[in-house]
């Protein structure tokens, strides 16, 4: 088995597992249970992740919001063009994707409204470019009056209620997709599990298009991860440095929250505080230096989701635990069920 080619990550999943809409309420998806030292699975509902839990261990979220980060405008050609935000650059210019892109040149203008629009400024690789937008006021109202949460192209349901597609803890707003290992959880969940004696701790990573952005070449390493900002505050690397000093376990919620952990961890398992981009592409023979478990939704074949999560079980173990999923008609990807790998 060559674990670096993406052929290795396949696995069969049928059309009619991919979730379309998110159950309610929130915590009562299924959870799988995945216990690394023994290889046995237990087949249960997100709500039961409190009796996983005990106390010292420290849950570790990302507090990110997404963006209603979809807006339609016009050329003043009356073209439709699709812009879709995908990293902000400064105050006015962002890295987007437009569609379609071959319809514009350097300096065109893409109309919203009268108050909002912008300007193309830069064609980048992978379809993407730099916008500048003009508006007055305030930006994040701006886009809040016209844009649209945006859906994973694997949804083909129209979502009834935005607020389903964001974390009841999000916070910082600046995301393209929802940490979606986030979603199974609600405030009353939560808060039995502080009062369990377990620590959450809140961390930052604005997911991106990268995330999710398919592997084309055959051989992995020749993969580019896009770079996504984090940030790792100086007292929450204090609170992991002290848990890790004392032995408690580090269990991520999300591969979102493990790129942070991991992006500002050393190799001497010590925690630093940060506020950078990283584009840390975890893959099998990646040594993990800060967590100890994980919690996160099933991922698409081939993805580099996948690939992270086979660097923590193991690459035929991960395949065995989906096509289990897969035999138990578990729900897939961003609103499907959960697992807790520990």
């Amino acid at each position: 088995m060559d674990l670096l080619n993406k052929k290795s990550y396949y696995y069969d999943l049928p059309e009619e597992l991919i979730a379309q809409s998110p159950v309610e309420p929130r915590d009562s998806s299924r959870l799988l249970v995945y216990h690394k030292d023994n290889k046995t699975i237990e087949h249960k509902h997100f709500y039961d992740v409190i009796d996983y839990l005990k106390a010292g261990d420290v849950l570790v979220v990302n507090n990110t919001k997404v963006i209603p980060a979809r807006i339609f405008g016009f050329k003043d050609t009356g073209a439709k063009i699709e812009v879709f935000l995908h990293k902000r650059k400064n105050l006015k210019e962002w890295e987007c994707l437009a569609r379609p892109l071959k319809r514009l040149k350097i300096g065109d203008t893409v109309t919203f409204n009268k108050e909002f629009s912008c300007t193309l400024l830069e064609k980048l690789e992978d379809g993407l470019c730099v916008m500048r937008f003009n508006f007055e006021g305030v930006f994040e109202h701006r886009l809040s009056e016209i844009g649209q949460i945006p859906l994973p192209p694997y949804i083909k349901e129209k979502l009834r209620d935005s607020n389903r597609y964001q974390t009841v803890y999000a916070k910082i707003s600046g995301s393209s997709a929802a940490p979606t290992a986030g979603l199974h959880f609600t405030p009353e969940l939560l808060e039995k599990i502080k009062a369990k004696g377990v620590e959450i701790i809140e961390v930052l990573l604005h997911v991106g298009l990268g995330t999710f952005r398919p592997v084309k070449e055959d051989n992995i390493l020749k993969h580019q991860m896009h770079s996504e900002f984090f940030e790792l505050s100086e007292e929450n690397a204090e609170k992991l440095n002290s848990a890790k000093s004392q032995g408690r376990r580090i269990i991520a919620v999300g591969t979102t929250s493990v790129r942070v952990l991991e992006s500002s961890c050393n190799n001497q398992g010590v925690f630093t505080p940060a506020k950078r981009e990283t584009d840390i592409f975890i893959y099998p023979s990646y040594k993990f230096k800060a967590i100890n478990g994980l919690i996160t939704n099933f991922h698409l074949p081939e993805s580099t989701l996948i690939m992270l999560v086979s660097a923590f079980l193991g690459r035929d173990e991960t395949i065995k635990i989906y096509e289990t999923a897969v035999k138990e008609k578990y729900r897939f990807f961003s609103f499907g069920d959960a697992c807790l790998f520990i």
